[in-house]
């Protein structure tokens, strides 16, 4: 900063909660240090966000682009991020997404940033960010221990020749750089088998550019990068990332999610609230996977067999799959009847926040995402991981 005009720092998520809420996080840490930020979204996106708390609206502005239409066929009327659509549209949502550069390009012409901050999906800032000689820091929304995982030396490997090097087998196996005992034992017990590695591997999409490509360009022309963790939990992934990249790795710590408790005494939540006030504290498992994951119907069975056969208390937010016909079809046959007395199954959103600060809450059931990882950790309960995506 000079004297008293603040840094100016524009933040580019991708649109997907997972993305647009650690950002929006980044975004209020970096105004309570003094900087002025600019978020740019979409105008649907921006509103679902949390409300900028009043001390900080003076540093923090949310920018507005409509996101470029496209056909029906590809892409619903109203849908600005993947929880809009279903997992098949979210390749057409970053066709229409990559056409924000022209807006975000004028953007920065006008307004000349310190920085800019972009997710892996905007690789067409890296241009915009040469032209108009902006510094540009790369922040994939993932753990360090997930950055190191994916192979960004097999990755950055075959920038230059416009492809990704990284071969199937890569996925399966521990990566030869990573030489400290504890991430062997860790990284080879998450190591994908080749089925899932199949998922992962790079392809082509409606958007042209694979979402490792997009990645590692960010990455190539980026002055630095900064990762949602600390050293407290992943110091040695964070200095193998920095190895690895070769440059400035910048740990923005845990960035957990802020704001009061709401007292919700009404309706169905406040029947639920209440059900939770008459458990034993530490006592009841929330089992929640999010509204981006979706599960087949066996998944979900499963699930709910599991559930049974364990005698614990429950509370699982649930949205109705797009297989079920009505509530009722999305659990076994007389499920809810058998469970009644020690579970509730609550269809739809929830407010989750509000459900793991609850003091009956003493673990959590869940697909495993960075994001519900810290959340998790904020209210000190265990961790059930059963990973569904990625």
């Amino acid at each position: 900063m000079e004297g008293n005009t603040p840094l100016e720092v524009v933040m580019l998520p991708w649109s997907a909660f997972g993305h647009l809420t650690p950002f929006f996080q980044l975004s209020i840490a970096l105004a309570e240090a003094g900087v002025h930020v600019s978020f740019i979204s979409t105008p649907k996106n921006i509103q679902r966000l949390p409300k900028i708390p009043s001390t900080l609206a003076h540093l923090v502005d949310f920018v507005e682009f409509p996101l470029p239409s496209l056909d029906k066929e590809h892409l619903p009327e109203g849908a600005e991020a993947t929880v809009d659509i279903p997992p098949e549209k979210i390749q057409d949502l970053k066709v229409a997404y990559d056409q924000l550069q022209h807006p975000v390009k004028q953007f920065v012409l006008n307004h000349s940033p310190d920085w800019i901050i972009s997710d892996f999906c905007s690789h067409w800032v890296v241009e915009i960010a040469q032209e108009f000689q902006i510094e540009l820091m790369f922040s994939p929304v993932v753990s360090a221990a997930s950055t190191v995982f994916f192979g960004l030396s097999e990755l950055l490997g075959g920038y230059g020749e416009g492809k990704l090097p990284l071969e199937l087998e890569s996925l399966t196996r521990i990566p030869e750089y990573v030489k400290f005992p504890s991430a062997v034992e860790s990284l080879s017990a998450v190591a994908y088998q080749k089925h899932e590695a199949l998922l992962m591997h790079p392809g082509q999409n409606a958007s042209g550019i694979a979402d490792g490509l997009r990645a590692v360009k960010l990455l190539h022309a980026c002055q630095a990068v900064a990762i949602r963790s600390c050293y407290e939990i992943e110091g040695k992934y964070l200095n193998l990332c920095q190895k690895i990249t070769k440059k400035p790795v910048i740990p923005v710590g845990l960035l957990p999610s802020k704001g009061s408790k709401r007292e919700i005494t009404e309706g169905s939540w406040g029947k639920m609230f209440g059900w939770l006030d008459k458990q034993a504290p530490k006592s009841v498992v929330f089992v929640g996977f999010g509204s981006e994951c979706t599960l087949k119907k066996d998944k979900i069975f499963e699930i709910a067999y599991g559930l049974e056969l364990s005698q614990l208390p429950f509370l699982w937010a649930l949205r109705k799959p797009s297989w079920a016909i009505d509530d009722e079809d999305s659990l076994p046959p007389g499920f809810a009847e058998r469970t009644s007395n020690r579970g509730i199954v609550c269809m739809g959103w929830v407010p989750q926040r509000e459900i793991l600060a609850h003091p009956s809450i003493g673990s959590s059931l869940f697909q495993s995402g960075w994001g519900s990882v810290i959340e998790t950790l904020q209210f000190g309960h265990n961790l059930l991981v059963l990973p569904f995506y990625n």
